[in-house]
């Protein structure tokens, strides 16, 4: 089904974080977010572009992709309507940029199928109503700290812990969550790329804890050193920033660079590509899980429903709002029984509060087509 969009609405919004959240990149007190609204002749769609302030996580920032879109993503966009498949197509001539590339298709896909009456879950495929729920845990002073941190989010009712570690915060932190809370507690961490094989040794010592898996070690561009180190360990490695696309999937999996992939649908350029990597690895027996982007509630939406795609076999990062924000801009997600329920409505099935949208708007310019 073509769409003729008339107008994008590029909006900035400041929404401050309940805590700080750090990772072996640094530290977030808040979150500058860019939202993409997409208007057409029969209505609109929204989606939030994950990139960070700075480019630290990937070569993306929030500036940039602003500029992006307004300078080349959306004028690309065809006059006389465009489907959501032609998207990709039509953006491919512009080189990486992935992140704004997935808010642009996801916006247009929203509109799309809230103009069909179809959710976003029906559409990706979803094989369930609701979704597990894990929880990301940043890097702390101490561990006690770490310790009280993890025993509030289990009381919360998460059913998986991840970790934040770099060097040098690693063994100890990990140690004292084991033997706190027993082998029963599903246990991960994550190294954000902070570690080099010359590091083997002391990563080797967290194979005594039982974990899920090790989640990028090693630089993103390097799986030959990531396929090196899986043979050295017996924790699962898991790569994230290393994976732009199902063609990175298809090679990180037959080098033996991993065992579990970590979809973030941003980083890979859209939902699109995310399930057909979700398809690829499902194919080969390879584990996938949902990673999250602190998002909001239009981001977090989004995700929910990638989640509940047969092949999501582990929990995600795809907590309740409340993790991140005191109040969001769409409904609250809410944690029950340790699960998100999917967003049944047509499209993304959320929409922003007007109220709270207003007021945490700093921007807002609107590019006609």
């Amino acid at each position: 089904m073509s769409t003729k969009i008339t107008g994008v609405e590029l909006r900035r919004i400041a929404m401050p974080l309940v805590a700080p959240f750090r990772t072996s990149f640094g530290v977030e007190t808040s979150r500058d977010v860019l939202l993409v609204r997409v208007v057409t002749s029969e209505g609109e769609g929204w989606a939030e572009c994950a990139a960070m302030s700075e480019p630290r996580y990937c070569s993306e920032y929030v500036d940039g992709a602003q500029d992006v879109l307004r300078r080349f993503l959306i004028p690309a966009l065809p006059k006389d309507g465009v489907d959501v498949h032609a998207v990709g197509r039509v953006l491919h001539p512009f080189t990486g940029h992935r992140m704004a590339k997935s808010a642009l298709e996801t916006a247009v896909l929203d509109a799309q199928l809230r103009g069909a009456g179809e959710s976003f879950g029906s559409f990706l495929g979803a094989a369930r109503d609701r979704v597990l729920c894990g929880v990301s845990v940043g890097i702390m002073d101490s561990v006690p700290e770490l310790l009280d941190a993890v025993a509030a989010y289990l009381a919360e009712g998460y059913v998986r812990i991840k970790l934040k570690i770099e060097p040098g915060w690693d063994v100890e932190p990990v140690r004292a969550v084991r033997e706190r809370y027993g082998d029963e507690l599903l246990l991960q961490v994550d190294a954000n790329a902070a570690y080099t094989l010359a590091d083997a040794r002391q990563l080797t010592k967290l194979d005594d804890f039982g974990l899920l898996l090790i989640e990028q070690p090693l630089a993103n561009d390097d799986m030959v050193q990531h396929a090196a180190l899986a043979k050295l360990l017996r924790t699962p490695v898991c790569l994230d920033e290393s994976i732009e696309s199902a063609a990175d999937a298809a090679a990180a999996v037959s080098l033996g660079a991993c065992s579990v992939i970590n979809i973030k649908p941003p980083r890979v350029g859209g939902f699109l590509e995310a399930r057909r990597i979700h398809d690829l690895a499902r194919a080969h027996g390879i584990p996938v899980w949902c990673g999250g982007m602190l998002e909001t509630g239009i981001g977090r939406a989004a995700n929910v429903a990638l989640a509940a795609l047969p092949g999501f076999t582990l929990p995600g990062d795809t907590s309740g709002s409340s993790r991140y924000f005191a109040t969001d801009i769409t409904e609250p997600f809410v944690l029950a029984d340790g699960h998100l329920q999917v967003p049944a409505g047509p499209g993304l099935g959320v929409e922003p509060l007007p109220d709270a949208l207003k007021e945490v708007t700093t921007s807002s310019e609107w590019i006609a087509l």
